[in-house]
């Protein structure tokens, strides 16, 4: 499944099991990128997306993980907390390479 029909599928069903009407986000969004939102025609942005999640009292990253749950059907919802979990709380056992090189003393 692409990203942005799991997107479409997160977010209609969590909007559909609060049983809000697409007009309920029209102060948010307009009509038409909703419904392009829910077709997974268009994908949004962090900002769209904690709009969206403040309209239907959840934290955003709620609709992130069901949309990675549509889009990995195989994998459950503990099995992706915890590498949530172990990404987030990971420490490094060497240092990180630097991006940007420093410049040689002469």
């Amino acid at each position: 499944m692409e990203l942005n029909d799991a997107f479409a599928a997160a977010l209609k069903g969590m909007r559909t099991l609060r049983h809000m009407p697409q007009q309920r986000f029209f102060g948010t969004t307009s009509r038409a990128y909703m419904t392009h939102l829910e077709q997974g025609r268009r994908g949004p942005g962090l900002a769209k997306i904690e709009d969206l999640a403040a309209v239907m009292g959840v934290h955003p990253v709620s609709i992130v993980v069901e949309c990675y749950l549509q889009k990995n059907p195989e994998m459950d919802l503990e099995s992706l907390l915890d590498k949530i979990r172990q990404d987030l709380t990971y420490e490094y056992s060497e240092p990180v390479p630097a991006t940007i090189s420093e410049p040689k003393s002469e």
